[in-house]
């Protein structure tokens, strides 16, 4: 099972997921060493410390901040959290909405906290777009197969 798998089965709560797409690192980014590389970017999945601190080298922005700021917006990010489908697109402007970077982490079960928390771990994910805007997703582990 992949470090990616382990996480999205609730495997590595003390984990985050950073992803940056192509456009946004650098070719000769040290992150494309300690990644994953994917179709369109580096894939990176860390301890939750360090992948904040690689986060903030990454982006010039503080994880937990970014995630306020996307918390804003609700959209679609892949499962595989490297896509994702800006809820700021319209139909016609689609070709320029792409995932710039997300960041992930997973929530444990949390039934006193009740809603989606009482129903299982829980994957909070925050993505930015090439538009400048950002927004986020949140599921239960184990009810998305996409």
């Amino acid at each position: 099972m992949s470090n990616l798998d382990e996480f999205l089965a609730g495997e590595r709560l003390d984990d985050v997921v950073f992803y940056l797409s192509d456009e946004y690192l650098d070719d000769d980014s040290r992150l494309r060493e300690v990644g994953t590389e994917t179709a369109g970017g580096v894939r990176l999945i860390l301890d939750g410390e360090t992948g904040r601190s690689a986060f903030q080298a990454g982006t010039g922005m503080g994880a937990m901040e970014f995630a306020k700021t996307a918390m804003g917006a609700d959209g679609e990010i892949a499962r595989s959290l490297d896509d994702g489908a800006c809820p700021f697109a319209d139909d016609g402007d689609a070709d320029d909405h792409a995932i710039r970077f997300v960041f992930a982490f997973a929530e444990a079960q949390n039934e006193e906290v009740g809603g989606l928390y009482a129903e299982g771990d829980v994957v909070h994910a925050y993505a930015h777009c090439t538009c400048g805007e950002s927004y986020s997703h949140k599921w239960v582990i184990g009810d998305r197969d996409d």
